[in-house]
């Protein structure tokens, strides 16, 4: 799939976006910018199966916000001021997104005149503040209990019940995106990989697709199936521990341990099949690294094997009366919300969107070969995690087909040493939490000059603050552990 490169003036640019993507058939993949001199925005057609980039010229560092009219562009926002300085007009809650308050108000990362470090005025950041009788907050994080990522939410409450969630995160942002642009391309894919190491083979591919895309290149078949088989043993893995964590913050401890050494078969796969339990260093711009072809039986019988004994566990898990009563009615996003702030994956199949990446946009096998789509209509906890055991099933069966159906041929296709110049590239896949971008764009030397991601959770942590809305507090874990978002993926 070619992307392709429209021009609007600044002008114009609200009236012709909003008809379009206010039509069903369009939605809004991210907003960002190559150098701070433009605006440039990807829509994606699931109807045509197309991707546009809109690009437009700024007359200087403000412009007319379009997240008034459509609401999931104020996350991307939010991202471009602090990346590049480009503040949005009339943005209803402009706050600093990935810079917190030790980084001085003049330091602007992607911009290439800005230094690497500046001193000067610290960056200011005021919580939004919910008032009347009786009303008090909870500050929690960015440091956790747990082992997981940092990350720091804000509850203003009434007694037990939740008005208001304020999530702040950005305190693993590394500066993946400007670091991708200064390494050599060939290099590239071992920083893409790692950026969110749960979706590690769904970053490779979308990187090497956009790469391919850049070349204008197809790689052959049987890669094609090679990488899917990655991609979908990456998501039964996953998908088995996010239903684990799900099991655990209910206290279904005896779940919750199986699910636990159940992953750990899922791992082994994505290991007999790369080398990797995280799959790391397999998936490559033009193919994949080795043929693993001599390994495809004892990948295929372990996920029979692993569909058979998850059956039994699944069916304990989802029968239960105490684990579906906490599940039930519990932080609910409604289908227009879900629409509305674009929430992508498992959440918003949940809330009965019926988009997956995997029907639309060309990523190993899709869309030529076909898989069901796991649609939820309740939206809660329970919702998303019938998504994901449906998901889960259909994975592992998808994983015993394609190796049935191996297509003999070459696994890698060698690609130019340099990148085309002014040239633009997209990868569009639908990983393990939903809808993952990578976007390249090279100068006129065939330089990047700029790579832009956007992970899944860029969308779907907005979800979380309107599904614990109105739930008590002790509700919050479970509700978190439904969404089982990144703050790598996001913070970059």
């Amino acid at each position: 799939m070619k992307m392709k490169r429209n021009n609007v003036s600044i002008d114009e640019r609200i009236d012709v976006l909003r008809p379009i993507l206010q039509s069903p058939d369009n939605r809004l993949g991210l907003i960002s910018s190559i150098d701070g001199k433009q605006l440039v925005s990807l829509v994606l057609n699931t109807n045509e199966n197309r991707a546009v980039c809109w690009e437009t010229q700024l007359q200087s560092s403000r412009y007319h916000s379009l997240a008034p009219v459509v609401s999931q562009a104020h996350w991307f926002e939010r991202t471009l001021w602090d990346m590049f300085g480009l503040e949005p007009e009339n943005h209803p809650r402009l706050k600093h997104n990935l810079l917190h308050e030790a980084y001085s108000a003049s330091f602007v990362p992607l911009l290439p005149e800005s230094p690497a470090s500046h001193n000067g005025d610290h960056r200011d950041y005021k919580p939004m503040s919910v008032k009347g009788d009786g009303i008090y907050e909870i500050p929690v994080g960015p440091i956790h209990a747990g082992i997981i990522e940092p990350g720091h939410f804000r509850f203003s409450c009434l007694g037990e019940v939740i008005f208001n969630l304020e999530i702040r995160l950005g305190y693993v942002h590394r500066g993946v995106e400007k670091r991708m642009c200064e390494l050599p391309w060939p290099k590239q894919r071992f920083l893409a990989e790692a950026a969110a190491s749960d979706s590690a083979a769904a970053y490779a591919l979308a990187h090497s697709i956009a790469i391919e895309n850049l070349f204008d290149v197809q790689v052959s078949y049987k890669a094609d199936f090679l990488r899917t088989i990655s991609l979908e043993i990456e998501r039964a893995a996953m998908h088995i521990n996010d239903l684990g964590g799900l099991a655990g913050d209910i206290g279904f401890l005896a779940i919750s341990s199986s699910l636990g050494r159940l992953r750990g078969v899922a791992l082994s796969m994505a290991e007999q099949l790369t080398g990797s339990r995280l799959q790391r260093g397999f998936i490559c711009p033009g193919g994949v690294v080795y043929d693993p072809s001599s390994k495809l039986n004892s990948v295929k019988e372990s996920s029979r094997r692993l569909r058979k004994e998850l059956r039994p566990v699944i069916s304990f898990f989802l029968s239960n009366e105490v684990a579906r009563d906490r599940m039930e009615n519990v932080g609910r996003v409604s289908a227009r919300l879900a629409a509305d702030f674009g929430l992508v994956g498992p959440a918003a199949r949940a809330c009965n969107q019926k988009y997956d990446v995997r029907q639309h946009f060309t990523h190993g096998v899709y869309p030529r070969v076909r898989v069901p789509i796991s649609i939820e209509s309740g939206g809660d906890v329970l919702s998303r995690a019938k998504v994901r055991v449906a998901e889960l099933e259909s994975s592992l069966f998808l994983i015993e087909q394609l190796i049935d159906g191996l297509p003999e041929g070459e696994t890698i296709l060698k690609l130019p040493n340099d990148l085309p110049r002014n040239a633009s590239g997209v990868g569009i896949v639908e990983a393990h939490r939903g809808e993952l971008i990578h976007l390249i764009f090279t100068d006129d030397k065939g330089k990047c000059s700029r790579y832009a991601i956007k992970d899944p959770s860029v969308n779907n942590w907005t979800g979380l603050a309107i599904a614990v809305r109105n739930n008590l507090v002790s509700d919050f874990p479970l509700c978190n552990k439904s969404f089982g978002l990144s703050y790598s993926g996001h913070d970059l």
